[in-house]
């Protein structure tokens, strides 16, 4: 549930997470963690596709007017992403392989999900 009393921009990104997290169980994708926080980073979504282990990073972006949400996942935010998913790795070993999403949600709910967004 949504916090009333977080800040908008907050609360923002929780409804858009929520949206996508729907939108892939939709598409058949299997629920195994969210919102995974350690010293290097957080997962917002882990999930299975098949039998791949997907680590989705879901962004939020009212407009485009500075940039895309695709455009805001920057190689710096990709080696964070990829250094939490080490660590959560160590925790919770996991012999498939792994993929790293992208699911941007924008101001009109439109939800474009991007596979195999980047590489380790």
């Amino acid at each position: 549930m949504l916090n009333p009393f977080k800040a908008k921009h907050l609360v923002s990104g929780e409804s858009a997470e929520e949206k996508a997290h729907r939108f892939l169980i939709e598409q058949g994708l299997q629920p195994v963690a969210r919102n995974f926080r350690c010293r290097l980073g957080e997962l917002d979504l882990i999930m299975k596709d098949g039998e791949a282990l997907v680590i989705i990073e879901v962004r939020y972006r009212k407009s485009d007017r500075f940039g895309s949400a695709l455009e805001s996942v920057t190689p710096r935010k990709q080696s964070r992403i990829i250094a939490a998913t080490r660590f959560y790795l160590s925790r919770h070993p996991s012999p498939c392989p792994i993929r790293f999403d992208v699911v941007a949600v924008s101001g009109n709910a439109n939800i474009d999900w991007i596979k195999n967004a980047f590489l380790t």
